[in-house]
């Protein structure tokens, strides 16, 4: 089968993730980007109270983009398997079924948001004093939760319809239209903190109405199918969403791995350095997206080689693009991990100060901190890999360690055990044993494997 140029059964593996991980990338840099800018927008224009506010509201985006990506990678590896045995309507179905089922979850959640403001500001832990700039932002910012989750989605079925170039302008004009706006709102027009919802809506609108124009106006196979209203059609439907979100569910597990972070990093920084210790992490916090990304991004460009191959039993090809998304991981790893333990001074002043007590606590920690980022770039790349082989425990087993089971003891151990170093260090421990237990369960599938193959032979 081939898709604008890319045939994904039979081009060298090389060049098939080459050319699609290269512009993948860039395009989940700039979504990160938009975070990074968006703060420096609003600790400069607002203030403080203005971070702190949109800072409640991230768990929501964080969330969401987790339900956007669980079911652009659930329908992206079940449409590449489809599209491999030759049943394209198939494919095109679970493309409609996956787009209606973002957009009924994204609006059963915006509207009552948008309605009821101020709970769910306090609902998110406002304090009274916090809540009016909250209750400015959120209501301007709640449509950026289903915007979001149809870029995602599309970014998925786009790259995965032969055009992963367009699939990166989908997050790049989004991030553009995002921080050209934001500044004009919130500086020369002085919008305020409702500026940076706004900007955050628009450009997730206009990035997702760049996938939708291509999806339903010029595709090559992946063109959604009308969906049928009937009984045995729901029943259907309902299917192929769960096994959708059963293969991309260690997706949401990875935001929420996200926001688990910050949410018991909040709370142990708080506890051992205060104030200021917040403030350094909050730092970190902008810069995890940026290493999120490249770990993302390794995965999402392999999923469709590896997942195609898998439909044809091309054993080989899948292997080999593992192998090459794995030496990919621990490279990128390598070299983000640097830049953090070289230049940390560089890194913290463009948010602050670096003479303030909590950019001096970022600085020291960050060569501590990004110790973590090899092991967390390979473990998402590991992830990708049984999600795109349709091997949902070994990738929902992972996401559950190294988001809750090591995370959160770490986190609680190593203070008492190394003090403030072991605040710092704490999620490289949760990665690394996350990594150690992944060889382990290689280890015993691969003699599984091997054992059963011999048993049948006999």
């Amino acid at each position: 089968m081939k898709r604008d140029a890319i045939d994904l059964g039979t081009v060298n593996v090389f060049r098939l993730f080459r050319k699609i991980f290269i512009p993948t990338l860039l395009g989940m840099l700039s979504m990160s980007a938009v975070t990074a800018i968006d703060g420096a927008y609003v600790g400069h224009g607002i203030g403080s109270d203005g971070i702190a506010a949109i800072n409640i509201c991230i768990p929501l985006l964080m969330f969401f983009t987790g339900v956007g990506l669980m079911s652009g990678a659930g329908v992206s590896v079940v449409a590449s398997i489809q599209l491999s045995r030759g049943k394209e309507k198939a494919a095109q179905l679970n493309v409609s079924q996956a787009l209606l089922f973002v957009t009924v979850i994204g609006l059963a959640v915006s509207v009552p948001v948008i309605i009821w403001p101020s709970e769910t500001g306090r609902f998110l832990g406002a304090s009274e004093s916090l809540l009016p700039l909250v209750k400015e932002y959120i209501v301007w910012f709640a449509p950026s939760l289903l915007f979001q989750m149809w870029c995602s989605v599309c970014m998925f079925i786009v790259r995965l319809d032969g055009a992963p170039k367009l699939s990166m302008m989908c997050n790049v004009i989004a991030a553009l239209v995002t921080v050209v706006l934001g500044f004009f709102l919130i500086f020369p027009l002085d919008t305020g903190i409702k500026g940076a919802g706004i900007a955050c809506s628009a450009g997730l609108l206009v990035g997702s109405l760049v996938g939708f124009v291509r999806i339903f106006c010029f595709p090559k196979i992946l063109r959604p199918h009308k969906l049928k209203w009937s009984v045995k059609s729901f029943r259907l439907t309902l299917r192929n969403l769960g096994y959708q979100c059963r293969i991309g569910s260690s997706a949401l597990l990875t935001e929420a791995t996200m926001a688990m972070l910050m949410l018991v990093g909040n709370n142990v920084f708080m506890k051992y350095l205060g104030d200021n210790g917040v403030g350094a992490f909050g730092i970190v916090c902008y810069y995890m997206p940026f290493v999120y990304m490249v770990g993302n991004a390794i995965g999402q460009s392999a999923q469709p080689i590896i997942s195609y191959n898998f439909g044809l039993g091309y054993r080989h090809r899948v292997s080999m693009t593992e192998k090459i998304a794995l030496m990919t991981a621990i490279v990128c790893g390598v070299i983000v991990t640097a830049i953090f333990t070289f230049f940390p001074e560089l890194l913290v002043g463009l948010f602050i100060n670096t003479e303030n007590p909590a950019a001096q606590i970022a600085v020291n920690g960050f060569p501590y901190f990004s110790l973590a980022y090899v092991f967390f770039i390979l473990n998402l790349t590991i992830v990708g890999y049984y999600q795109s082989i349709e091997k949902v425990w070994p990738a929902t087993i992972l996401a559950l360690l190294r988001g809750f089971i090591f995370l959160i003891p770490s986190f609680m151990l190593l203070p008492e055990l190394m003090g403030t170093k072991g605040i710092w260090l704490a999620l490289c421990l949760s990665e690394l044993m996350t990594t150690a237990v992944a060889v382990v369960m290689y280890i015993w599938m691969h003699r599984t494997r091997i054992r059963e193959k011999l048993a049948f032979s006999r």
